[in-house]
C-alpha cells in the first residue's frame, strides 16, 4: 500500500470512498462485520487486518472465546476446501504413476 500512497494515490481515495459507502449501507451490526472481516482476514494471511479485525471485535463486543471459534471454523473450512481440492487435481493419480498424464507448468 505504501507504494500505492506514493504512485496512485487516487486508487487509496477510491478504496476510502468504497470503506466510507459500505459503512453509510451496513445492514449487519459492527460484531457480524468484525467476525466476517476477522475470518477473512485469516484466510486471506494479513496479519495487520487479523489483528486490526480482532481488536475491533473485542471492542464491539466479542468474546476471545467467540475469536477462537471463528479462528477453529475458518481453519477447517480451509482444510476442508484443500481436501476437496487436491483430491479432484490429483484424482488420477494411479495414472499419474504409469505416465499416462501429460501436464506442463506454465511458467
Amino acid at each position: 500500500m505504501k507504494m500505492l500512497k506514493e504512485f496512485f494515490p487516487e486508487f487509496i481515495k477510491g478504496l476510502d470512498d468504497i470503506d466510507e459507502l459500505y459503512r453509510s449501507k451496513m445492514t449487519i451490526d459492527e460484531k457480524t462485520y468484525q467476525f466476517i472481516c476477522f475470518a477473512l482476514s485469516i484466510k486471506a494471511r494479513s496479519k495487520p487486518c487479523v489483528l486490526k479485525h480482532f481488536a475491533g471485535a473485542l471492542a464491539a463486543g466479542a468474546t476471545v472465546q467467540e475469536l477462537a471459534f471463528i479462528l477453529a471454523l475458518v481453519m477447517r473450512e480451509a482444510a476442508g476446501a484443500d481436501d476437496c481440492w487436491t483430491h479432484e487435481a490429483i484424482g488420477e493419480w494411479k495414472e499419474i504413476l504409469l505416465g499416462n498424464i501429460q501436464f506442463k507448468c506454465q511458467s
